[in-house]
């Protein structure tokens, strides 16, 4: 547990106090120079000259986005008031690193980040972040993300933290001071509920006042009280009214009850109006001014909108941009480059404090003797590193090595390591006549076609493939059109991430067809400049692949087998099952080989029918830049793995909170109800006594612990702290994550979980240390929010307190009386 938890008692003991209707959020601290809630001195005057020589034109160009002139590759721009010194915005999505055209630190996706369970890591992770996106000419972070992992299927898991509002809002307030220590703006999304990516642009959620609070709100309470610059409105509907204009949220919760003072923005084309979304609390329209630009002149002058609802939101604005001196040119100086070793160190760093050991039977890692001198290395993503989820989260590293090249050096001189593809991603060349298919040049201003013939031996599903590096190709079969367009949302997230990239950088577009036997007609136009290749996947060319593995893993003596999946902003999974024909080919190469380790580059859980069949199972996520060096440190033991799932894995698609009840995913009607109330992730597998393949914090480690003498005391201010002993009993230096869990109050007739999160702390420690650690549990943790009071209420009376090494593993257990402020 960091200091986050024990400062929070402080401010939530006061709230709790007087009965307001928020307390602390469950990060505080010292903040950084520029995240501060108080305006630097003369700041206010500064703005207040501002706002009264703006004309009401120069006032709504502060209000929307445009288009930047010099444009960096980032996702907006606000042009500024150069007459009155007023500099422009650049605004760049950075979830895990900054996204613009330039090459930044491709950091571990979040929620690897956050498996580390260590709040002063994501500190680390945000300064790197801040410091980049200065040096790169940003002003904004469009980032971090908070929403709640809530159901398994959501495509963007892998952009946030956890399924638990503690430790989601200890991390995101902590790399929140990181990135505005360096000077840049934090905003914290998406603001609220935008749990899923299937129809998030119109569902309607509707979830109870209490679980509202003590769940999803927590970590955007945690990011207010870190002094986030700005907070991000969602897409999504809540209780009928679309997010960015919702009041009971962008005022009521927001500003009237946290005390935010910067400003909100829109998602991107997330606003819906004029008036009723400036009335609610949206200052800023993003990316273009349909709703605030034109309209918002016009509504002002006829009377509809008072022109100091504009005022009000420019005031915003203005307040964040000098509170970080760029008003009145106090900022700190730009870095003029990047720190790219020190970004590749935190990446690192990251990625090996995150990376979860989930399975390790019969020793089989890490990887030592006759097992790290003769290994098969299998699956695509062993030769094509997989750094980073699609849409808004990618980044352009400015290197990322293969798991292969780098597990065949680790292994040195006089080791013996085979490659096998297993599944192939990019397909092989098409059995065309007349042409050549595979690495077409098309001259500028020029067209290709092609028009022949396609001879199948068998009735059989194609997978046909292209790449290209300009205008998508068209392509049909017996008159189908294979590649067409989608919908905007699909092709501007569509080609980001492993499945839509070749190794070369060439985008990539599949399409099964059932072809039966006999001749097709194959059609082919192209326009330049640009070079394109048309593959296929057959059953014959998986077959081949399926075998060639088989054989490759027979010949070693141990295996380490990469399996993907490739999720992206903008879609969500269907399924937990590995995609493609993987689950195929991890049975068959555990048949060939039991030695087999499974390295799972996925964004969130997945099911694992082949689980008994394996060695052991590493989880990597999306590891970043420096994935491959952090995946062989690992694999090698030169470093424990130092994860914990932040996330429950079901065993099942059949056997998770959202299974079953289309209400609750993906919502019916339009309609989507939150009806598991406060038993989110963990909580509702306790309430409902189901199995999970894996639990909350689960993670293994090289050597083995102890743990002994749990006392938990009353502590001042309504919280407890707990104490207890923590030994390595093994051989190798290690990783624990000892985690506290608290039972429901008996004073309470509030609903409350079997058990939440209390508390937390990662140890590191040398064989036979032994380390005494106490871990305060806050006042705010021990609470529960009663709708009808509209406030926290401290749960009294003796409470139950588990340590575990994870939701399911409770090695001691103690009881404490909370007594009443």
């Amino acid at each position: 547990m960091s200091e986050l938890s024990e400062n929070v008692s402080r401010r939530t003991t006061l709230r709790l106090l007087t009965g307001a209707a928020a307390a602390a959020a469950a990060a505080t601290g010292p903040a950084p120079a520029h995240a501060h809630a108080a305006a630097p001195p003369g700041t206010g005057g500064r703005v207040d000259d501002l706002l009264a020589r703006l004309t009401l034109d120069e006032k709504l160009t502060l209000l929307h986005g445009a288009k930047d002139p010099r444009g960096l590759g980032q996702a907006g721009w606000i042009p500024g008031v150069p007459r009155l010194g007023i500099p422009p915005l650049r605004l760049a999505d950075g979830p895990a690193g900054v996204r613009v055209r330039a090459h930044a630190t491709a950091l571990p996706a979040p929620v690897m980040l956050a498996s580390a369970f260590d709040p002063a890591l994501a500190r680390e992770y945000g300064r790197v972040i801040g410091h980049e996106g200065r040096a790169l000419g940003q002003d904004v972070l469009l980032s971090p993300m908070v929403n709640l992992i809530r159901t398994p299927y959501a495509g963007r898991n892998f952009e946030t933290f956890s399924e638990d509002p503690l430790l989601t809002s200890d991390l995101v307030a902590q790399e929140i001071r990181g990135i505005q220590d360096e000077g840049l703006i934090a905003t914290v999304k998406h603001f609220a509920l935008n749990n899923q990516e299937k129809d998030r642009t119109t569902v309607d959620v509707r979830i109870g006042e209490q679980a509202l609070h003590e769940t999803e709100l927590r970590g955007f309470e945690a990011a207010v009280a870190a002094g986030t610059g700005a907070v991000m409105g969602a897409y999504n509907k809540v209780d009928g009214v679309h997010a960015c204009e919702n009041r009971a949220l962008l005022t009521g919760i927001l500003r009237e009850t946290w005390g935010f003072d910067g400003w909100v923005m829109s998602d991107w084309d997330a606003t819906h109006s004029t008036v009723p979304s400036l009335t609610a609390g949206l200052d800023m329209e993003m990316p273009a001014g349909r709703w605030y630009g034109d309209a918002l002149r016009r509504a002002v002058r006829d009377g509809t909108v008072p022109e100091a609802a504009v005022d009000r939101s420019v005031r915003r604005i203005l307040h964040i941009m000098g509170r970080f001196g760029l008003l009145d040119g106090t900022a700190p100086a730009r870095p003029t480059t990047r720190d790219r070793e020190a970004g590749a160190r935190v990446a690192y760093r990251v990625a090996v404090a995150g990376a979860t050991l989930l399975r390790n039977e019969h020793a089989t890692l890490p990887l030592t003797g006759p097992a790290a001198r003769s290994l098969a290395v299998i699956g695509p993503t062993a030769t094509v590193p997989f750094v980073s989820g699609g849409g808004s989260a990618h980044v352009v590293p400015d290197r990322a090595d293969s798991p292969l090249d780098t597990i065949t050096a680790r292994a040195g001189d006089g080791a013996r390591v085979a490659h096998a593809l297993g599944e192939d991603l990019y397909g092989k060349p098409l059995p065309v006549r007349g042409a050549s298919l595979d690495g077409q040049r098309v001259r500028p201003g020029r067209t290709y076609t092609y028009e022949g013939a396609l001879d199948v031996d068998d009735p059989d599903d194609w997978t046909f493939v292209v790449h290209y590096s300009g205008e998508r190709p068209k392509v049909s079969v017996d008159g189908t059109e294979l590649f067409a367009r989608q919908d905007r949302e699909a092709e501007l997230f569509a080609g980001f991430g492993l499945v839509s990239t070749a190794p070369d950088g060439l985008k990539v577009r599949r399409r099964t067809l059932a072809l039966t036997a006999g001749r097709h007609t194959l059609r082919v136009t192209a326009t330049g400049e640009q070079i394109f290749r048309l593959r296929h996947i057959t059953t014959a060319t998986r077959a081949a692949d399926l075998a060639e593995a088989v054989r490759v893993a027979r010949a070693a003596h141990s295996v380490v087998l990469f399996a993907y999946e490739d999720a992206a902003e903008g879609r969500d999974r269907t399924t937990l099952a590995l995609p493609g024909h993987q689950e195929a080919l991890i049975d068959a190469v555990t048949a060939a080989n039991p030695r087999t380790t499974v390295v799972l580059n996925t964004s969130s859980a997945v099911t694992m029918p082949w689980l008994d069949r394996t060695g052991a199972v590493l989880q990597m996520y999306y590891p970043g830049q420096e994935g491959a060096a952090a995946t062989a440190a690992v694999l090698f033991g030169d470093t424990d793995p130092g994860g914990r799932l932040t996330q429950t894995f079901p065993v099942s698609d059949t056997r998770h909170p959202m299974a079953g009840d289309p209400r609750r995913y993906p919502g019916t009607g339009g309609v989507q109800e939150y009806s598991e109330g406060v038993r989110t992730g963990y909580r509702w597998y306790d309430a409902e006594d189901v199995e999970p393949l894996f639990p909350f914090g689960h993670g293994l480690s090289y050597t083995t612990f102890a743990y002994a003498g749990l006392a938990v005391t009353p502590a001042p201010g309504g919280g407890l702290t707990a104490r207890f002993t923590v030994r390595n009993t093994g051989r190798r230096t290690g990783v624990t994550v000892p985690q506290l869990y608290v039972g429901p109050s008996p004073d309470l007739t509030l609903d409350q979980p079997a058990r939440v999160l209390a508390g937390y702390r990662r140890v590191e420690l040398r064989p036979g240390q032994v380390r005494h650690v106490t871990v305060p549990i806050a006042a705010r943790t021990l609470s529960s929010w009663d709708p009808a009071r509209h406030a926290w209420v401290l749960g009294t009376g003796t409470r139950t307190v588990r340590l575990g090494t994870s939701a399911r593993d409770v090695r001691l257990t103690a009881r404490a009386k909370v007594l009443p402020l």
